[in-house]
């Protein structure tokens, strides 16, 4: 199941389309003025179905996840003197590649869940996420989600 993800062009917060394959809208996400990164995420028929959210005031930067109003996990940037290295504590995924490149895997235990890749010469940031099981395409979202603003914070 590919997603395309698509920044929208002039919108005052993050504001995200994901588009199936056939161009239906699968998922809106809405940024919200908070202390930090707060994105809500709806299905295709506008229904709140979760949150990534930046947890303030720590060493180096974390999001939570959350489903509805239940936190299912946390994303944090581990320090390195080069380059970009994420921790998820969620469902025993793990996230390696290319993330300063747009080109990165998300596996768990060696099996891939989802592969993300960004499209280039587009106006705006486009990616695409190529969940392998359609169960897992809202939590791939939220982590690449989260991947794309701690990416953007530093800019």
């Amino acid at each position: 199941m590919k997603l395309f993800f698509k920044q929208r062009a002039f919108s005052w917060f993050d504001s995200y389309d994901i588009y199936g394959e056939r161009g239906e809208v699968l998922f809106r996400v809405k940024g919200e003025m908070a202390w930090g990164h707060k994105l809500k995420i709806f299905d295709g028929q506008g229904k709140y179905v979760g949150t990534v959210r930046e947890k303030k005031f720590t060493w180096m930067p974390q999001f939570k996840l959350y489903v509805g109003e239940e936190c299912v996990g946390c994303l944090r940037r581990k320090f390195r003197l080069f380059g970009r290295k994420y921790v998820l504590d969620f469902n025993d995924w793990e996230i390696s590649g290319n993330i300063m490149g747009w080109d990165y895997t998300i596996t768990d235990g060696g099996e891939p869940v989802a592969t993300i890749g960004k499209q280039l010469l587009r106006l705006t940031d486009t990616y695409v996420i190529d969940v392998i099981r359609p169960e897992n395409a809202l939590y791939a979202l939220m982590v690449v989600l989260s991947i794309d603003a701690e990416l953007c914070r530093r800019g």
